[in-house]
């Protein structure tokens, strides 16, 4: 069974699949993209048998009849969280809590930073958004540095590269040279639903949504908790 996906749920859907594979299912053979890179394969006709992707990205792809609308499945939520290189960061700093007590405290990093990391993709998109909603992007527009497709915000901080970094928690766990502050506090997170979906190209539609239902199954639960993401 063959599936593609974005960089930002490869290690848990490998996981997963692991488990899946374990229980009984299919093997999954996943391949692990730019979320954009991933849309146009699909659309262009690659033939898969599952598709994860943000929410809203799928929603795109069953309009077009890429993917069947009725097997969208959320599979997991994942919050953005706040970091800066490791060797730059009080020890104490790194929390892993909530980076800021609020967006007042997420706006004057904003502007105090040197560069900011962000990443393609549906958190980068709403980052930009909420910059733009607060009037700060004439401010700081050029210190924005955007991760090239397949580059994480962490190796852009371990780098050197940027000075803060912004991205989803899931993809700064764990990573060398990072400290992580923390999520986004309440009154600014930024939260994307990564879903799953059967594609139409699919030979095999009814493993493919067996798989997805175990993805979802309290057997799934714990595996997306050890990567940092939470329950849709």
């Amino acid at each position: 069974m063959k599936a593609i996906s974005s960089m930002a749920t490869r290690r848990v859907l490998a996981d997963l699949a692991e488990a899946a594979a374990a229980a009984g299912l299919p093997l999954l053979q996943l391949e692990s993209v730019g979320g954009v890179d991933a849309a146009q394969r699909v659309t262009a006709g690659e033939p898969f048998d599952l598709v994860f992707l943000a929410e809203d990205a799928l929603q795109r792809l069953a309009a077009e009849r890429h993917v069947d609308p009725a097997s969208i499945a959320p599979i997991v939520l994942s919050d953005v969280a706040v970091g800066v290189a490791a060797r730059s960061a009080d020890a104490a700093a790194c929390s892993g809590g909530t980076a800021f007590t609020n967006a007042d405290e997420l706006r004057s990093a904003l502007r105090a930073a040197f560069r900011i990391g962000y990443s393609t993709g549906p958190s980068g998109l709403e980052l930009l958004r909420m910059i733009d909603h607060w009037g700060m992007t004439d401010e700081v527009s050029d210190r924005l540095v955007q991760a090239r497709p397949g580059v994480p915000v962490a190796r852009l901080l371990a780098d050197g590269e940027v000075d803060l970094g912004l991205q989803q928690l899931s993809e700064l766990v764990g990573q060398p040279g990072v400290c992580i502050l923390g999520v986004l506090p309440a009154d600014c997170a930024i939260s994307t639903v990564f879903a799953g979906a059967v594609a139409t190209s699919s030979n095999n539609a009814a493993r493919a949504a067996e798989m997805l239902a175990f993805f979802r199954s309290d057997l799934a639960a714990s595996i997306k908790s050890l990567h940092s993401f939470r329950a849709p």
